[in-house]
């Protein structure tokens, strides 16, 4: 395997936009491409559900196809449609996010239900620290939205590396401050993190907003966030 056979598609683009009181809460799913099949990079909650569908069949895939699923963390947002995916599917879930979801910050409301009970019945690796999928995937802790979330960086053939951050970093704001909205952790140890992925990054695929790029010291991005909603 090599760096060149790592690519990735966005199947479900996330959105930043929220309520008066409460969220829309839709976040970015990314199909990643290697030859040991295809990975989903986060699974989305309810509301992406068809996205996720139809995102796969546009590329000829079903959730039947998807072989492994890496969840960045456990918020409902992330991870509640992985009942979606075949029970022999191998799920990447961070050590320290199995342990957090017991025993969630008392504001944390976004935790859903029995998360646990419905991993358990997949084939699951609880993964801790840093470290490798494969040649051109790697892994980082990547707290402070939550004490276990967890970022993907995958290697391109020109060098240049795209990091999958879930909700490390969520939106632009994010990234430029050096702050998160709704820190679980501690704010310190979500600013570390924004560190770290700016400085790995070329490209960064943030948890809840279009595709983010690096131009020296700051950051661009090409497509505009569209929610369009249709009455009934």
């Amino acid at each position: 395997m090599t760096t060149s056979d790592i690519s990735y598609d966005v199947i479900v683009t996330g959105s930043s936009a929220k309520l008066t009181l409460g969220y829309i809460a839709i976040s970015n799913c990314t199909l990643v491409h290697t030859p040991d099949g295809p990975m989903l990079f986060d699974v989305g909650g309810t509301v992406a559900r068809e996205m996720i569908r139809a995102g796969l069949k546009q590329r000829g895939l079903a959730p039947s196809d998807i072989t492994r699923v890496f969840m960045s963390h456990l918020h409902h947002d992330h991870s509640l449609n992985i009942d979606m995916f075949p029970k022999s599917t191998k799920v990447f879930v961070s050590r320290a996010e199995w342990d957090y979801v017991d025993n969630p910050h008392p504001e944390d409301d976004w935790v859903p239900w029995m998360i646990k009970e419905q991993m358990k019945t997949y084939d699951l690796t609880l993964l801790e620290g840093g470290g490798e999928l494969c040649d051109g995937i790697r892994y980082i802790p990547a707290p402070g939205h939550t004490p276990g979330c967890q970022a993907l960086l995958l290697s391109g053939a020109d060098g240049k590396t795209t990091t999958l951050a879930g909700d490390a970093i969520k939106f632009p704001k994010e990234a430029l401050r050096r702050r998160v909205d709704h820190s679980f952790d501690t704010p310190e140890v979500a600013a570390q993190s924004i560190d770290t992925i700016m400085r790995m990054s070329d490209v960064i695929i943030p948890g809840h907003f279009p595709t983010i790029y690096k131009e020296g010291d700051s950051i661009t991005w090409d497509d505009c966030q569209s929610f369009p909603l249709v009455m009934r």
